[in-house]
């Protein structure tokens, strides 16, 4: 494993990213400052901490704290696409959809946490 590209949980994030990013599109120009910015941030944010954890990932300490940071990032996407539904931006299915993505790399992140001497 030579490039935090290859980690499953940064390209599942990335992808997450990229559908985030594809979805705000539609969100009304009144967000624009607000709630598309704080979700694309956010979940921009979980690959760029994969990879700067994974980049220091010599110092088992630096790797868990950006792991921590990344899963925190997850963590934020979540309620920012809770607070779309409720805003009526997204409907029910691809609340759920983007919900199951999103907790699907918080439970790869959770591994990586738990586990940081596979990555090291």
């Amino acid at each position: 494993m030579s490039d935090y590209r290859n980690l499953i949980a940064y390209q599942k994030a990335f992808d997450n990213a990229m559908a985030v990013f594809e979805m705000t599109k539609n969100f009304p120009p009144l967000e624009k400052f607000s709630l598309t910015t704080q979700i694309r941030n956010s979940s921009r944010s979980v690959c760029s901490n994969i990879a700067e954890g994974y980049r220091k990932r010599q110092y088992v300490n630096h790797f868990v704290s950006k792991m921590s940071d990344a899963d925190m990032e997850n963590s934020e996407t979540i309620v920012w696409l809770d607070f779309a539904l409720s805003c009526k931006y997204l409907n029910e299915v691809q609340h759920s959809d983007m919900i199951q993505r999103t907790e699907e790399v918080g439970r790869i992140l959770n591994y990586m946490l738990k586990n940081p001497g596979k990555f090291l």
